[in-house]
């Protein structure tokens, strides 16, 4: 796990670009705290800043920008290649003469792209990764990024230089940054609470998407990136495909692939240890880690004082049965919301997920103990873990066949009846009516089931940027609404393009790497993704069970009296902060005044919502929460300037 960053340029690097080149990798230091390498080669126009996180072969020869023992690559990498071994002992046994310096995964990545070629190895990788690869040779700079979308990759063009880094901070570092906002991605961080891929928060920078990788010349300019994995293709194929195994063979197979990511996600010459919430994906993962560990686990847990806040006492649970070495730390409100002016600068480009908060804490505490730690993220998105999924599903199974304009009918006037009233509108399916109810009333009106999704994930649907329109994204993308069976399957595979690598990737490698802890995530194996999406829609949600065939498999592990209670996440108690502790930070931020001279959003929109959820008659965490966050990460960056 690294820090990675770069530039090439079309006329070559001047003589003093060394200095920007380091100012680019200290500011990743955070992601590599054990070492710090410079390579360029000046003629060819190509440098790279390299920040060590020291997981495999904790010697000099592991050390990067490592060259290949052909001479022809360098490559400056970000990740982890759990089958690095097996390529290794393939590639032995292909060429015995191979000379090997040491014995770590980057020096197999370059040994396996030296001997397949580029696309072939990525092919043959099991891990996750993002990196710069340059070919002497083809005098050719490769971009790569893995499958899900674990390891972050910018780039774009700076002063006529292609330039890239594994954040933003980075980026700002080189004489020729501007910096301008794109109004459009600021409407995605609105409306969803992060910026989704290829966007981001800036004017000509790009994130790679995962599953792609994007080759630049000197002088050529910037290309489109090239696919080599598709989760949408992958999970369209496979609902032509489904496996024809009974429910006893499924759980078999279940256990054997996912158990075989555990096993290789545990190799590691530091300390290793899991995230522990309680809940059923991260307790899979750590039941499977301690079947296969002489050791116990170590294993990580926050708590809070708030009982429906608090799945602490949940995880020492499992964590007692299990056997492991349980860690846990109970946080007071004031102790989240210390972290709060943090965030801006953990998350380098707005974010708005507010378990950013718990898991920035629970990072900061394996970090005490460990260097790579285990997390149970995917489950929900592979197994059908998600409220929405069944909701979305009871909702468009009940009002789908209706024609349109009945619905819409049905819509104006749910929306048009009393606040007090439609407080006490039962939604089936859902806890407490409320702003569902309201919520019910959109999807009502909406034209089709891409649209009833996307209302389900939109923290409103009010355009709160002034002058902008949302930027495209795979959420309007008609092209991502593959022909999948059910409903809810769909989805899913929404979530595993766009919410799972944008948001939940994002806030895990942000907040574990700023205390330098690499973090690994056994679900999003592409072996795992692919098995999952060929498993049958009713070994996921059958009845009103979710995440059917993966209970079983943890029930195997920890009696289910342990872990099968209502699904809680990892969340905070915002609404009320908002109103209480955090109110005088908010409206400080959420200044009329200010809002107006920064001429960014739709201010008498955004300053009635927020009149709203205080007055306690509506809940606009979510949507207040982006606001905010964009709000403070642009502070920060004024402050950061001087």
């Amino acid at each position: 796990m690294c820090g990675i960053a770069g530039v090439l340029a079309p006329n070559g690097l001047a003589r003093d670009y060394a200095q920007t080149l380091g100012a680019m990798g200290e500011a990743l230091a955070h992601r590599g705290p054990d070492a710090a390498e410079l390579w360029s080669d000046a003629p060819a126009g190509i440098g790279f800043a390299h920040r060590r996180l020291s997981i495999i072969d904790l010697s000099p020869h592991g050390a990067q920008p490592m060259h290949s023992a052909c001479g022809r690559y360098v490559i400056s990498y970000n990740g982890e290649l759990y089958n690095f071994r097996d390529l290794r002992a393939e590639l032995e046994a292909a060429s015995p003469a191979t000379p090997w310096r040491g014995h770590s995964d980057t020096e197999v990545m370059l040994a396996a792209i030296g001997r397949w070629g580029l696309e072939a190895a990525l092919a043959r990788f099991v891990g996750m990764f993002a990196f710069s690869l340059w070919d002497r040779a083809e005098r050719t700079l490769t971009l790569a990024r893995d499958r899900l979308g674990e390891k972050p990759l910018y780039y774009g063009q700076l002063g006529g230089e292609l330039a890239f880094a594994s954040e933003l901070k980075a980026l700002e570092r080189h004489p020729a940054w501007r910096g301008e906002i794109d109004r459009g991605a600021l409407a995605l961080l609105l409306r969803y609470g992060y910026i989704a891929a290829p966007h981001s928060i800036y004017e000509g920078i790009r994130k790679l998407p995962p599953g792609t990788f994007l080759r630049f010349k000197p002088g050529q300019g910037t290309g489109e990136p090239a696919a080599y994995w598709s989760a949408l293709d992958v999970a369209e194929a496979a609902s032509r495909e489904r496996l024809d195994l009974s429910e006893g063979e499924a759980l078999e197979a279940l256990e054997q692939v996912l158990g075989d990511a555990v096993g290789r996600q545990m190799v590691a010459d530091v300390p290793l240890g899991a995230f522990l919430s309680g809940g059923i994906d991260s307790s899979t993962i750590v039941a499977l880690m301690q079947a296969r560990s002489r050791a116990p686990v170590k294993t990580f847990a926050i708590g809070f004082r708030e009982e429906r806040f608090d799945e602490a006492r949940h995880a020492r649970a499992v964590a007692k049965h299990l056997g492991t070495e349980h860690h846990e730390l109970y946080v007071s409100p004031a102790d989240a919301m210390a972290v709060v002016p943090r965030l801006p600068t953990i998350y380098d480009e707005p974010f708005a997920d507010p378990s950013q908060m718990p898991t920035c804490l629970v990072a900061a505490l394996a970090r005490r103990h460990v260097k790579v730690s285990l997390s149970g993220d995917g489950g929900d998105e592979l197994f059908g873990g998600y409220r929405r999924y069944r909701w979305g599903r009871l909702v468009w199974g009940s009002i789908g066949w209706l024609p349109g304009v009945l619905r819409r009918g049905l819509a104006h006037g749910l929306a048009a009846m009393p606040m007090a009233l439609l407080d006490r509108v039962p939604v089936p399916g859902l806890v407490g009516p409320g702003d569902k109810a309201r919520k019910l009333a959109r999807f009502l009106g909406a034209p089709g089931a891409q649209a009833v999704y996307r209302g389900l994930v939109s923290n409103w649907e009010d355009d709160m940027v002034a002058g902008a329109a949302e930027s495209a994204s795979a959420l309007t993308d008609a092209g991502s609404w593959r022909s999948l069976g059910a409903l809810s399957e769909r989805m899913m595979l929404l979530d595993a393009v766009s919410y799972l690598p944008d948001d939940i990737l994002v806030k895990l490698d942000r907040a574990s790497m700023a205390v330098g802890l690499e973090s690994r995530v056994p679900f999003l194996d592409h072996r795992v993704v692919e098995f999952a999406w060929r498993l049958p829609f009713s070994l996921k949600l059958r009845g009103g069970t979710d995440k059917w065939l993966l209970r079983k498999l943890l029930h195997r592990h920890v009696p289910a009296a342990l872990v099968e209670r209502p699904k809680m996440g990892f969340a905070v108690p915002l609404d009320a902060w908002l109103r209480g502790a955090l109110r005088p930070w908010a409206e400080a931020l959420l200044a009329e005044p200010r809002l107006c001279s920064e001429g960014l959003f739709d201010v008498p929109r955004l300053r009635e919502k927020w009149a709203e959820h205080l007055s306690g008659r509506r809940n606009w965490q979510q949507g207040l929460w982006a606001a905010l966050m964009f709000q403070a990460w642009r502070e920060d960056k004024i402050r950061a300037r001087g």
